[in-house]
């Protein structure tokens, strides 16, 4: 298997006035292609912002960080952003779907964005997939917490993405829906052949991953495989 994620000595500080607040130190682990791996940890142990660095959305202070072949230091904002669209899919807690726009073009138009000619069509057939076949033409306000999750999914996968980025996915729903949310997250996963990276605070959950990485503090706490390899 090869890496499709290399993190080496991956450090963060950001200064608050006068003092400096390192959030992570010396972060060191590979994920290898089509891997599902889980990241958890207390709050304030520095998850999220390794997923941003992870992804490219922030910069370390050091180290680096290797995402699809390209070491992130090396590209500008803007390429950095053409290899996440190419790339990259993301699902967050709180959906990010647009309200303005159906659940059809929440799906579509990211694709139409990046020149797809059968967005509509993509859109449509993913969404089927997700069991909102009828329910496409629904702006966000008119679903369920999970349903809007279930568009959040679709929208990942849309553009095959070589990586998915998911930061709590459940962390908005209640347990039923989140374990639906979170089978279809899995099934599309394994068809698509996608790298999934996911931040949770659900041990369980976690334990669905072939890989736990712990942190505690801003630190590793430990890497293990899981029984699932």
């Amino acid at each position: 298997m090869t890496k499709i994620l290399k993190i080496n000595g991956l450090g963060k500080t950001y200064s608050s006035g006068s003092k400096q607040l390192t959030v992570l130190q010396n972060i060191s682990f590979d994920v290898q292609r089509g891997q599902t791996f889980s990241i958890v940890g207390p709050s304030g142990s520095g998850k999220t912002t390794l997923l941003g660095l992870a992804a490219g959305l922030d910069t370390p202070s050091a180290g680096t960080v290797e995402l699809c072949g390209y070491d992130l230091n090396t590209l500008n904002e803007d390429e950095r952003a053409q290899l996440r669209n190419k790339n990259v899919g993301f699902i967050f807690q709180d959906f990010q779907l647009l309200p303005t726009l159906t659940a059809l073009e929440n799906v579509s138009v990211p694709l139409e964005l990046q020149g797809a000619k059968n967005a509509v069509a993509r859109a449509k057939e993913l969404l089927q997939k997700v069991g909102l076949a009828n329910r496409i033409h629904h702006y966000p306000s008119q679903l369920s917490g999970g349903e809007q999750q279930r568009v959040a999914v679709a929208r990942a996968f849309s553009n095959n993405p070589a990586i998915l980025f998911a930061d709590e996915p459940t962390g908005n729903l209640d347990e039923e829906t989140g374990s639906k949310v979170i089978q279809l997250l899995f099934d599309l996963n394994e068809e698509a052949g996608t790298t999934l990276v996911m931040i949770t605070h659900d041990l369980d959950l976690a334990a669905k991953t072939q890989q736990i990485l712990r942190l505690k503090g801003g630190k590793i706490l430990t890497n293990e495989a899981t029984v699932n390899i």
